[in-house]
């Protein structure tokens, strides 16, 4: 009886993912049968569709062969990461494509955005089922640090497809400020490759105190790009008249996913430092 609950998730999520592939792929095949753009919006679009049916297809296949339980990571971190990743990727998209591609006479593009949506419910739905449920065992990306983790990498990556190496590269301060999203990035990014390959257990530091430290670090560089960012970006440099979707959006988009970003730190370090210093050991 005891295992019912977990049993009982197999079928649902498995029936979820079929769905998944099926649609990312549609999704994919119709903004791909409307041609091409150079857009840095338009690849992320295209590469989120693409990443999630690769991945979910290999998810299927793995777990139909019973080869997930000989692959030497965490199964459930893994699946559980990319499904959390997938419905943030996929919700970007569902927003992303519609704003900047698509008219109301083009009902593939509208076709596309409707299909991109209900991927997006799928993914959620998926992460719904596999959350971590209050006393049961499961990884350390089932629990709300980890979820918090994918979540700052995730909102990392909205902000490097919005960035302009030509602007930034002529202010220091800009400069720094993308450096902060660098760094910030590539440790979350390396604390989940570390959980999904179960190597965070062999490290022989205390790692809760020091995630915690790493947290209000981070919370400091994201303060400082906070303010750092929209002053360089902005100052002496009003919106275009003529303006659509231009250059100085993608500025406010950096801005706004920059207080996002500090907002999401904030709450993981509060989280951290009340189970690392307040909870009883």
């Amino acid at each position: 009886m005891v295992t019912l609950n977990t049993q009982s998730l197999t079928v649902p999520v498995g029936i979820i993912r079929l769905f998944e592939f099926a649609l990312t792929l549609i999704t994919f095949s119709l903004v791909a049968s409307e041609g091409h753009s150079s857009s840095s919006f338009w690849a992320w679009c295209m590469f989120t569709w693409c990443f999630c049916c690769f991945v979910t297809l290999l998810i299927i296949i793995l777990e139909f062969t019973s080869l997930n339980a000989k692959v030497p990571i965490s199964w459930d971190d893994f699946t559980t990461a990319f499904a959390m990743l997938s419905t943030l990727m996929l919700l970007a998209a569902s927003v992303i494509y519609p704003t900047f591609y698509v008219r109301s006479s083009q009902s593939v593009r509208i076709a596309a955005t409707v299909m991109s949506c209900v991927c997006f419910g799928l993914y959620s739905a998926e992460v719904g089922l596999t959350r971590a449920k209050p006393g049961e065992m499961s990884g350390f990306l089932s629990t709300v640090p980890g979820l918090l983790k994918v979540l700052e990498a995730f909102v990392a990556c909205i902000i490097f497809i919005s960035l302009n190496s030509v602007f930034y590269s002529r202010f220091p301060g800009l400069q720094w400020c993308v450096a902060v999203y660098s760094i910030c990035f590539i440790i979350a990014l390396l604390i989940i490759i570390l959980t999904i390959g179960r190597l965070l257990a062999r490290i022989p530091i205390p790692l809760d105190k020091c995630l915690t430290g790493y947290n209000i670090l981070a919370v400091l560089m994201y303060l400082t790009a906070v303010v750092i960012w929209p002053v360089y970006s902005f100052q002496n440099n009003p919106r275009p008249p003529v303006c659509n979707n231009c250059f100085w959006d993608s500025l406010v988009v950096v801005s706004c996913m920059t207080c996002i970003n500090l907002i999401i730190y904030i709450v993981d370090t509060v989280y951290s430092v009340r189970l690392v210093f307040v909870s009883p050991a």
